[in-house]
């Protein structure tokens, strides 16, 4: 890189804006000029129609995500396809028609619509679309600066654009290529690790705990390679960092001191396996099915549709239940009562029949029934019965035995009582009688 020197570059640029002065000057630039207006108008008015049918067709296809996107993103560019294919068409015309100096707008035009139509589609690949904008920007900035020849003076310029920090010098263009540098290998890094993590899902022979910590663990591992091999692409010696780090170190760690905590928390829970994807757990009021583990916590899904994100400090340190920890068998209980003038074997014999007509009840582990208690107005009995599916819900099975016994003993003639009250009064009441109104 040559050093920067004020007096040429602005040289460079008053040259380069009297070429431009003279080149509008002529006739030919404003003909130029009104035929790319026209080619946009008309592509524009076209893709107002086309573009609609084209974009909902790109929605029905199925496939990869970031695939998708690139194609939905160049349906809706519609105008700017039609508006390249245009000023192409007219710049043939009129290189037929007179010499090539004459369609040198047309030609730079067309070249940097081009680009731009290339970029913004093909970076939709990235998920985030501000990202995926601001690259797209910065590539088109690149290939314009180098149509246009003016390349060299921007390096220059940006690598003016400095401050000198000991012995090291920070300049605008440092920045720009660290953040350029730093978020294409950060990006690649993403990719990489979303194809390996993808991959080792897809493995059958890996529990669900152990392909979760793999893939994180790749993650994590690429992120930081990418890392590195951005500061020393850029230049910056990494032996110069390391009583930074230190002191930064100290810092992060009293800072997110519950950040980390929770990511350790989420690798031991990978590691003893105690929690996986797909159990039924219930953690204080919290009860549902793991959709997600994550560094920092533990995604839920409630029955009511509800996603609690529990920290996974928590399912460390707070007694939880895992319903489907070794065994998918969960045993569930139902209190009932019948009257004293039932038989209580014909009473068991009858309730665990009626538990084994409902559809979640298991019958390779039959159903139990005991009697518990003479109670104050009923024979109270409990009935026990399996289930293996936990994540269905555990309060409408229970609704759907007690429904199943209400019908069974209504068809038997066994009688569910009530609680009955007697009040004595201490003292006669006289009744009186109130006459009605005379009209």
């Amino acid at each position: 890189m040559e050093s920067y020197d004020i007096t040429e570059w602005g040289q460079r640029l008053g040259d380069f804006l009297r070429f431009l002065q003279g080149y509008v000057a002529q006739p030919w630039t404003l003909y130029q000029f009104l035929i790319i207006v026209a080619c946009f108008g008309v592509a524009y008015l076209l893709s107002l129609k086309i573009e609609p049918a084209l974009e909902e067709r790109a929605r029905q296809i199925k496939g990869n995500p970031g695939l998708l996107r690139v194609i939905i993103a160049f349906m809706r560019r519609t105008e700017w396809v039609m508006f390249l294919i245009f000023l192409a068409i007219a710049r043939e015309a009129v290189l037929a028609m007179t010499w090539p100096s004459r369609s040198y707008m047309l030609s730079l035009a067309l070249v940097l619509g081009f680009t731009w139509l290339a970029a913004s589609v093909l970076t939709r690949i990235i998920r985030s679309r501000l990202l995926a904008r601001f690259v797209a920007f910065c590539i088109f900035l690149y290939v314009a600066a180098g149509v246009l020849d003016v390349r060299d003076e921007a390096q220059l310029f940006l690598d003016g654009l400095a401050v000198n920090l000991g012995d090291f010098r920070l300049s605008a263009l440092f920045v720009i290529r660290a953040i350029a540098v730093t978020t294409v290998l950060l990006w690649i890094a993403h990719i990489a690790g979303s194809f390996i993590e993808s991959r080792i899902s897809a493995s059958s022979d890996l529990s669900p705990s152990f392909k979760v910590l793999a893939g994180k663990v790749v993650s994590i591992a690429l992120t930081v390679l990418a890392g590195l091999i951005a500061l020393n692409a850029i230049g910056v010696d990494l032996t110069a960092l390391t009583v930074f780090s230190g002191a930064v170190g100290v810092g992060l760690g009293f800072g997110l001191q519950k950040v980390v905590s929770n990511f350790i928390s989420g690798v031991i829970i990978l590691a003893d396996k105690s929690i996986k994807p797909g159990d039924t757990i219930e953690l204080g009021d919290t009860f549902g099915w793991i959709r997600e583990l994550r560094a920092r916590f533990v995604s839920v899904i409630t029955r009511d549709g509800r996603e609690y994100l529990i920290p996974n400090e928590d399912l460390i340190t707070q007694q939880v239940i895992n319903w489907s920890f070794s065994d998918k068998f969960v045993r569930l209980d139902v209190d009932f009562g019948v009257s004293y003038d039932s038989d209580p074997h014909e009473v068991i014999r009858i309730a665990i029949e009626a538990a084994q007509t409902v559809k979640r009840v298991v019958d390779n582990k039959k159903p139990v029934c005991w009697m518990t208690a003479f109670g104050s107005s009923s024979i109270d009995f409990k009935l026990r019965f399996w289930i293996t599916d936990p994540q269905g819900g555990l309060t409408n099975i229970r609704g759907q035995v007690l429904l199943a016994l209400w019908d069974a003993f209504k068809a038997a003639g066994i009688n569910i009582p009530f609680p009955h009250r007697e009040i004595i009064m201490r003292t006669p009441v006289e009744v009186v009688q109130k006459a009605p109104p005379k009209d």
